[in-house]
């Protein structure tokens, strides 16, 4: 049986979420750990793969499970014992069989957290501070990014994709409870691509990144820092 399992992580002490030969410090990596703890000889397939550092609070991966294990709740309650605090299953539901994580998912929504002023411990691996942020220009820029483009300037070299070609269906600014809060929605991503868009509203004018997005210059962007990077929703 087929099973999609919603997950939430704190990505800070992980390399990224996709399993790795050469290490088992990622999230899938885990979640297969202590699959085969519960004779579940199963690969954990991702909706999609997030960067080291790089957290989530709607992740979904499906995972093909033996029939002794069709009591969802009692595998979601033995998966959360097992794991470590920093990741959670929210969920596991029933799939079809032709179910696919990443394959079946229309829109994939993304959040970045930004807070002005000092840094303090209990938010700094989860929000990326700055001293100042201009937001009004944000809140205005960030509507460049909505429509159909040619990301392959805002994405890390090395990627291995057939097309740079990308659809982001909303984007937005708000503040709230003293955050700064942008959210994208896309039918997907590429590598480093939310990072890199964050780092130009920070630096860049909007004649900057039009731009760039029209492909006729690149300009040097830092990449914004990870751990303000969340994979909030899958949306099938």
């Amino acid at each position: 049986m087929r099973c999609a399992i919603t997950l939430a992580y704190d990505g800070t002490h992980f390399l990224g979420s996709q399993t790795q030969q050469s290490s088992p410090n990622t999230i899938m990596g885990k979640i297969e750990s202590v699959l085969r703890q519960l004779h579940i000889d199963s690969k954990a397939v991702a909706s999609g793969r997030t960067d080291r550092g790089v957290h989530a609070s709607g992740q979904v991966c499906h995972v093909d499970l033996p029939e002794f294990w069709s009591d969802l709740k009692k595998l979601k309650k033995a998966l959360n014992d097992r794991l470590p605090t920093s990741i959670h299953v929210k969920d596991i539901i029933a799939a079809d069989d032709d179910f696919h994580a990443r394959y079946s998912a229309k829109k994939r929504v993304y959040r970045y957290i930004i807070k002005e002023g000092e840094d303090n411990p209990f938010e700094v691996n989860f929000v990326t501070f700055l001293d100042s942020v201009d937001f009004e220009k944000i809140e205005q820029n960030i509507k460049l990014f909505k429509g159909e483009f040619d990301f392959k300037e805002f994405m890390k070299s090395g990627s291995d994709i057939k097309t740079t070609n990308r659809v982001i269906y909303k984007t937005f600014a708000y503040r709230y409870k003293g955050f700064i809060i942008l959210n994208f929605e896309a039918n997907g991503f590429l590598r480093s691509q939310i990072r890199l868009m964050v780092g130009a509203l920070l630096t860049l004018d909007a004649s900057n990144i039009e731009e760039q997005l029209s492909c006729k210059k690149r300009y040097k962007i830092k990449p914004a820092p990870s751990n303000g990077l969340y994979l909030a929703k899958i949306k099938y």
